[in-house]
C-alpha cells in the first residue's frame, strides 16, 4: 500500500511561468493600445486638419497643425528616411529579446509604450507617401507655436516612445530589474516560487 503524502505538502506546484505571461500580455496590450491610438489620431488629423490653419488649444499652449516629416525630430536625417525603419526593426528585436526574461509589470508598461510608438511611426514609413520604407510620418501636435518653432511637431507615437523611455530610465535608477527583482537583492533561482521573488 502506498503511503499518502504528508498533510499540507500539496502536489500542485506554483506556475512559475505565470508572472512572465502576465508581463508579456501587459506589454502586448499596452503596445496595441498605443498603436491604435496613434493610427486613429493620425487619420483624424488627416481628415480634419488638411488644408486648415493651425487650431489653437489651451490658450496657445498647444496647436494642432498637420505636417509630414521625412526625418526625426527637427527633421534630422530627412535625406535618409530609409534608415529609420531599420532602426525600428532593431528596436523591435531588442524588445523581443527583453521579453524572454520579463516578469516586471512596470517594465512591461515601459517596453509596451516603446513598442507601440515604434510600430506607429514604422507604419507611416512603410505605407505612406512617397513610397514603401521612405514614407513621411504624420505629425500634428505643436507646443507654444503653431509651426513647431519652439518644439518639434510630434504625434502620439512620439509621446509613447518618450514616456516609455523616461519610465525605463526611472526603473533603472530605482534598481528595478526586468525579471521582477531589485538590484542588490538576493537573487532567486528560476525554479523558486513566484511568491518568493521580490517584485518591482
Amino acid at each position: 500500500m502506498t503511503a499518502a503524502p504528508p498533510a499540507g505538502s500539496g502536489t500542485t506546484e506554483p506556475d512559475a511561468g505565470a508572472p512572465r505571461r502576465r508581463a508579456v500580455g501587459l506589454l502586448l496590450g499596452v503596445s496595441l493600445l498605443s498603436l491604435l491610438a496613434d493610427l486613429g489620431t493620425k487619420q483624424l488629423a488627416l481628415g480634419e486638419l488638411t488644408g486648415r490653419e493651425p487650431v489653437s488649444l489651451l490658450g496657445g499652449a498647444v496647436y494642432l497643425t498637420l505636417t509630414r516629416n521625412s526625418g526625426a525630430a527637427w527633421s534630422i536625417g530627412s535625406d535618409h528616411t530609409w534608415v529609420f525603419p531599420l532602426i525600428t526593426f532593431a528596436v523591435i528585436g531588442w524588445i523581443g529579446w527583453m521579453a524572454l526574461r520579463l516578469r516586471s509589470l512596470p517594465w512591461a508598461v515601459s517596453l509596451g509604450l516603446v513598442l507601440g510608438g515604434a510600430l506607429g511611426n514604422l507604419t507611416d514609413r512603410i505605407f505612406r507617401a512617397p513610397g514603401h520604407f521612405v514614407g513621411h510620418v504624420v505629425d500634428m501636435i505643436s507646443l507654444f507655436d503653431p509651426y513647431g518653432q519652439v518644439w518639434p511637431v510630434f504625434n502620439l507615437a512620439d509621446s509613447s516612445l518618450v514616456c516609455g523611455v523616461v519610465l525605463a530610465v526611472f526603473l533603472e535608477l530605482t534598481g528595478r530589474q526586468r525579471d521582477g527583482s531589485r538590484a542588490g537583492a538576493e537573487p532567486a533561482g528560476d525554479d523558486a516560487p513566484a511568491g518568493q521573488r521580490e517584485r518591482a
